[in-house]
């Protein structure tokens, strides 16, 4: 087991207290030294008795690649909102759904995360599991007209992936990305 240096541990841990305490007062709903010291008391007792890992290999972000993503995510959110509103209010009612299982690509911790919660925060489908080891995300999808609409959201995942590799993977994320899509093995 390694010791992490007092300053690198502390580098971690200022932004995490700094955004406990935001969201402390955030909460409260008012300003006051109160609300500051007692955030700053709950972001300390949080931070001391219940530690988070350190993210590995941290994030780079790309403008370009992560304004296409947010782009097409806004898109995604507006039609997919209307899609199940549509569904839920006609009188037929949701017609079909479907659990679906979607082999991801990317291998980092982070970039799973961030597929999992970008796709689950899009109307119409929600993440049941992924399995970190397999990198297999199963997937409830509301609603499905058909086999090809199923397919057709299965790859909307895939490019949700690509997109948040490009915008905030390390070179090695883009380049296994690339291996994969090609059917090449990444050196």
């Amino acid at each position: 087991m390694t010791v992490e240096p007092a300053a690198t541990r502390l580098r971690h841990q200022v932004p995490l207290a700094v955004w406990l305490v935001l969201v402390w007062m955030l909460l409260w709903g008012t300003w006051s030294w109160a609300n500051l010291l007692s955030g700053l008391v709950v972001a300390l007792v949080v931070l001391v008795l219940l530690p988070l890992p350190h993210v590995v290999g941290g994030v780079r972000v790309r403008p370009a690649p992560l304004l296409a993503f947010l782009g097409h995510f806004v898109v995604d959110l507006f039609l997919s909102g209307a899609e199940v509103a549509w569904q839920a209010l006609r009188p037929r009612g949701v017609h079909r759904t479907a659990i679906i299982q979607v082999q991801l690509r990317v291998d980092s911790d982070l970039l799973l995360t961030m597929v999992a919660e970008a796709t689950s925060l899009v109307p119409g489908s929600l993440v049941l599991d992924l399995d970190r080891e397999q990198r297999l995300m199963t997937l409830h999808l509301l609603p499905v007209r058909d086999r090809a609409d199923v397919e057709r959201k299965r790859a909307n995942v895939l490019v949700v992936e690509e997109r948040l590799v490009r915008a905030f993977g390390s070179a090695e994320d883009v380049a296994a990305l690339d291996a994969a899509r090609t059917g090449v093995t990444a050196p």
